[in-house]
């Protein structure tokens, strides 16, 4: 990303929507694409994902430098997101559809491998690529889209049992984007337009009007966008809230490889191979977490892993040391942000999953998912929005007085708004471990 936005000549704050839009477009779409998924086919859905991620891939590829730069790549990255929505909660579902009891449990340790693992893995190639040019980066998930088309060949279609013909809610979806878009903006440059300005008053007030109405149009309605009622199980409610949070510690990425990259001059490719446990990690557990899930049930695996995840990112936070120092704080903090991730992801899917009639088994992955891309967004939004404002700010004394930093004193505000910003993932972390405890019976994923 810093990389990427020197060659573009694109401020930070534009470069962290750029980033965060992607998850932020899944999330809106996901839903959507799911439940469109239960009735026209879940194999098409994954079809159309690689066709938008192809198309998505070029265009940021050949982003252009100057003027049209922002728009080019905005336009690339949603696309990038609507290819999640579509491929997430389709492939997801033929899961449920294909397997049941242990064989389940097992596909989606598979499936999560995929998806977990695959984050893992992509920020490693794209450290170690920017070598070569970031442009590359992209022009290979081409090829890799290619190869998933061809992969899923001879797949047997899939469609959910016909509950009636239903009308889209396009009202309901037009609401509910223009409430996250209007979020979105306020939470990445806030700082810049101002909060207390009047755009930044005006984006505050619609955030808190759509939000109001989304709810007070949607809440009962036959065919919604987002069905409330499925929010009436708390076991599915518990696994999609803390899956919101779980995802939205996507932020200590940027955060940590930012600090690096811009605070201890690191480069790309060497702050980049530092992530290599947790793509490693993330994958080799992966399996872990789902024989956990088999002796333990869903709710301890998924309190150790985000126990797992939170002791990641407090050693994150020491940011007050040497960078040799942080670099090996780093690199043990990945792995066992993968460790974590890894023991929670499977229980988690499992215990919003197995509590869905299979009617449903589009939209509610649909809703799980969507959880899991604007818990992306916003954990990497709001965390990113703090850094960037902090690093360029004044030194922030009352945290001086508290820790005492070491070495290089130019880099200062980075150093103490990286501690800030991760700091707001770890409460992130801390209030899913709440919810998990309240909503997530001890009995759930056991004996299947």
């Amino acid at each position: 990303n810093v990389d990427m936005a020197k060659d573009l000549g694109m401020d930070t704050s534009m470069m962290n929507i750029a980033v965060s839009i992607t998850s932020l477009f899944s999330g809106i779409f996901i839903v959507v694409f799911g439940g469109l998924a239960d009735k026209i086919g879940r194999l098409k859905m994954i079809r159309l994902g690689f066709y938008f991620s192809i198309i998505g891939s070029l265009l940021v590829g050949l982003t252009p430098v100057g003027g049209a730069s922002s728009p080019v790549l905005i336009l690339g990255r949603i696309f990038q997101g609507l290819s999640g929505a579509a491929i997430m909660p389709s492939s997801l579902a033929l899961v449920k559809a294909y397997w049941e009891g242990k064989e389940r449990q097992r596909a989606i340790s598979l499936w999560s491998m995929g998806s977990w693992g695959g984050s893992g893995f992509a920020a490693l190639f794209g450290g170690l690529m920017v070598g070569i040019g970031w442009r590359y980066i992209f022009f290979t998930a081409v090829i890799i889209s290619v190869i998933g088309l061809l992969l899923i060949k001879g797949t047997p279609e899939s469609k959910a049992e016909p509950t009636g013909n239903k009308k889209r809610d396009f009202a309901g979806i037009i609401i509910f984007m223009l409430a996250m878009i209007a979020l979105q903006v306020i939470v990445t440059k806030g700082s810049q337009i101002g909060f207390a300005s009047p755009l930044g008053i005006v984006l505050i007030a619609a955030t808190i009007i759509f939000a109001f109405l989304f709810y007070k149009i949607e809440k009962g309605k036959d065919g919604a966008f987002i069905d409330f009622k499925l929010f009436k199980n708390m076991t599915f409610t518990g696994a999609t809230i803390s899956n919101f949070m779980l995802n939205g510690t996507a932020g200590i990425l940027i955060v940590s490889l930012a600090l690096l990259q811009i605070g201890g001059n690191l480069s790309a490719q060497e702050a980049g191979i530092l992530t290599l446990g947790y793509a490693i990690s993330i994958v080799a557990f992966i399996r872990v977490g789902e024989k956990l899930l088999q002796r333990f049930g869903s709710r301890k695996p998924m309190i150790w892993g985000s126990l797992i995840v939170s002791v990641a990112i407090i050693l994150l936070m020491f940011t007050n040391v040497m960078t040799d120092t942080y670099k090996i704080l780093a690199m043990v903090a990945y792995t066992l942000f993968g460790i974590g991730l890894a023991f929670y992801a499977t229980p988690s899917t499992d215990a919003a999953l197995s509590n869905l009639p299979a009617s449903q088994a589009g939209a509610g992955a649909g809703i799980y998912k969507m959880a899991s891309s604007l818990g992306a967004a916003f954990g990497v939004a709001i965390p990113a929005g703090i850094f960037t404002s902090l690093r360029v700010g004044e030194h922030i004394t009352w945290l001086e007085g508290v820790i005492t930093f070491v070495g290089r004193q130019d880099n200062l505000s980075v150093r103490e708004g990286a501690t800030i910003a991760l700091g707001v993932n770890l409460l992130m972390v801390i209030f899913a471990i709440i919810i998990i405890m309240i909503t997530i019976p001890k009995t759930s994923g056991k004996g299947k």
